[in-house]
């Protein structure tokens, strides 16, 4: 009988001390896996750069290296350089197509891959090494391109907003444009995982708090969303626009989707083009 008593305190003791790491680390797994979905670079398929642009590799503040593709404008001198950050999945040789468009109108373009995307070196573990990763390829602009700050343009779609509102919080850019983003990780949970209570969202290691952060950019902003996005709801857009400072431009497309740039047309490009026209006179 004793032998049983000691047992079941045992199991009771285990339960109150392993089930708090089990579900801490278990909820840090998932999140990782439903944030972070890197495609590497495949040899077989690749069909190598966009016509016009080079293969440049950058190295981060912690050494890794990262890898990009610049292309260039259809026309020199360019109107502006835009810095792209993709979404959360794939590589940039699933946007080339986006950079020559938008060279096509007359802008050179940085596609960059974060650590563990594509060609790019190391492992991607939270939004500290997304950060870095933007600081290292505006760095590369800016030190290495000699791209003035007035005249560069910081593009994100969905995870890549956050790249871009927290790099536009802490360095001079021309201008914002934010596709398909979210305000923080903690609101979009709320929406995306409804299950998890939201007392837990502390336990998530990634806080993504774009909508705060663009209190601190004070650039002309366009935050644009598919009404019809049923990854990250429209209204998250919304949140990003309220939170952002004049001037600035909402975007919402109808009966769009998540990926805007692909679906909304060329006039959706026209109104890109001239908003960055006017942003970096």
């Amino acid at each position: 009988m004793r032998l049983t008593r000691n047992r079941a305190f045992l199991l009771i003791v285990s339960i109150i001390v392993l089930g708090p790491l089990v579900l801490f680390f278990g909820l840090r797994e998932f999140e990782h896996e439903i944030t972070f979905r890197p495609v590497g670079f495949d040899a077989l398929s690749y069909a190598g750069t966009p016509n016009g642009s080079e293969d440049v590799w950058i190295k981060t503040r912690d050494n890794v290296r990262i890898n990009a593709w610049f292309v260039h404008s259809s026309v020199s001198p360019s109107t502006a350089t835009i810095l792209y950050f993709h979404g959360n999945a794939g590589n940039i040789s699933n946007v080339g197509w986006l950079g020559q468009r938008l060279a096509g109108k007359g802008f050179d373009v940085l596609l960059v891959d974060y650590q563990g995307y594509g060609k790019s070196e190391g492992t991607i573990s939270g939004e500290n090494d997304l950060y870095a990763d933007a600081d290292a390829a505006y760095d590369y602009l800016i030190n290495t391109r000699g791209v003035s700050p007035s005249r560069l343009v910081v593009y994100g779609h969905s995870l890549g907003t956050t790249a871009t509102a927290d790099l536009a919080s802490r360095k001079p850019v021309g201008a914002v444009i934010l596709e398909s983003g979210l305000s923080s990780a903690s609101d979009l949970a709320t929406d995306r995982v409804s299950w998890l209570p939201r007392w837990l969202h502390f336990l998530a290691k990634n806080r993504f708090e774009s909508a705060r952060k663009l209190g601190q950019v004070h650039c002309p902003v366009l935050v644009a969303h598919g009404e019809s996005d049923s990854l990250i709801p429209v209204e998250e857009g919304k949140k990003l626009y309220a939170s952002a400072n004049e001037p600035k431009k909402l975007i919402l497309v109808p009966g769009v989707g998540h990926n805007v740039f692909g679906t909304a047309g060329d006039r959706y490009l026209d109104t890109l083009s001239e908003f960055i026209k006017e942003s970096v006179k």
